[in-house]
């Protein structure tokens, strides 16, 4: 049987190409809702019961199914869950760290998109490529080819022309600087993060739907005591935790909900070629979206800017060549 054959499939298409498909529509739905969501007329929600919400739907879907995957295997109990979890040798606080780091980063994408169009959010937040593949070479002692290198630096430069572009055409300076740096902050904590996951992943045995239970946990009980009660507690008293929620704001929670198990899922069944092509495609899709829903204008600088990372994005997810060997020929004896 071919490689092909052998690929897991759903309905007879290979769950490749519909992790693909997936990423791209979450990734090009979900900065279109965010910003849809933030710059509709009426009571606007809260963005930090926007973030616990999801994190609490992400730790039931992941609970469920690393119960469903444990079941095959153990007889399941509460005893055994809250140990796997909790336990001596579960390894939670190695998972406090990324869980506070993921809250901040997903509250300050709100920020970011709510003072950034959707087509220069999506641009500038590819910057979250540097930044993990600068803890990548700290944490986990990774090198990077020459290639990788010069496409980072590609990637900076890209995302420096959507900026400067973005910042003459808004007439309200402080908010493109609020919201950029918003997105750097983010995308810094965003590469840490992935980068403590992926070193706690790899230091133990546990599943990764465990882990993103751990995960999801601790991101939520924190966000709901200081991110929702103390930072946000006299609004939410006032109004109610789901004050100024509707359709397109639990859309947004959703779509931020599932992402991470779409990458997880992408990770397992594809790959970093096909993991960059879906993001380059996103870009694309959010841009054109971004000119139908919020008459976004497509200059010709963030063209050049966005084609710039695009190809960078491409070009780092590109495997490295491997060096030949030196080839000696061996002349025969007649």
């Amino acid at each position: 049987m071919s490689a092909i054959e052998n690929q897991p499939k759903l309905f007879g298409v290979p769950l490749k190409w519909i992790s693909l498909v997936t990423l791209v529509v979450q990734n090009s739905t979900l900065v279109l809702v965010m910003r849809y969501s933030r710059t509709l007329g009426g009571p606007q929600y809260i963005p930090s019961t926007a973030v616990v919400m999801s994190e609490l739907i992400k730790l039931v879907i992941c609970l469920a199914i690393y119960i469903l995957e444990e079941r095959k295997v153990h007889r399941i109990t509460i005893s055994k869950v809250y140990g796997d979890l909790f336990g001596p040798e579960s390894g939670w606080l190695k998972m406090l760290v990324p869980a506070g780091l993921y809250f901040v980063q997903n509250n300050l994408q709100y920020v970011a998109v709510t003072l950034l169009d959707a087509a220069t959010f999506q641009v500038t937040y590819q910057l979250k490529i540097i930044t993990t593949a600068l803890f990548s070479v700290w944490m986990l002692n990774r090198s990077l080819s020459f290639t990788k290198w010069v496409s980072l630096v590609m990637l900076t430069i890209g995302i420096a022309i959507v900026q400067v572009n973005g910042a003459k055409k808004t007439s309200t300076s402080s908010n493109q600087f609020l919201g950029l740096l918003s997105v750097a902050v983010a995308c810094v904590l965003s590469g840490l993060a992935g980068v403590w996951f992926e070193k706690v992943l790899k230091g133990t045995k546990a599943s990764l739907f465990l882990r993103n239970v751990q995960l999801a946990f601790f991101s939520f009980v924190p966000g709901l005591i200081f991110g929702v009660y103390v930072a946000n507690g006299q609004e939410v008293a006032e109004n109610g935790f789901f004050y100024g929620y509707n359709a397109w704001a639990w859309s947004a929670i959703l779509c931020q909900a599932i992402g991470g198990l779409i990458v997880a899922m992408v990770v397992k069944y594809a790959d970093n070629i096909l993991k960059g092509f879906a993001t380059s495609l996103s870009i694309i899709l959010s841009s054109l979206a971004s000119v139908y829903f919020f008459d976004f204008e497509i200059t010709l600088a963030f063209a050049a800017g966005s084609g710039l990372v695009l190809y960078a994005t491409h070009l780092y997810g590109k495997p490295d060549k491997k060096p030949e060997l030196p080839y000696t020929q061996v002349q025969s004896k007649d």
